[in-house]
């Protein structure tokens, strides 16, 4: 089996990963909604719209 994030042999103690830094990158794209499965629900796509309206404006 191979890391799904670098694709380098796994090692057990972090497996399905090689390396605590590949775990780590893992977890980070979870974290930050990167693994998202979209959805087309209307009422997602409703709360969505809300959510966005009610966030704070950010400058840019």
């Amino acid at each position: 089996m191979s890391c799904p994030i670098c694709e380098k042999k796994t090692d057990p103690k972090y497996r399905p990963f090689c390396s605590k830094r590949c775990a780590d990158l893992d977890l980070a794209k979870w974290l930050s909604g990167s693994y998202a499965i979209p959805s087309e629900d209307p009422e997602d796509l409703e709360e969505a719209a809300r959510e966005v309206e009610s966030a704070p404006k950010r400058p840019h």
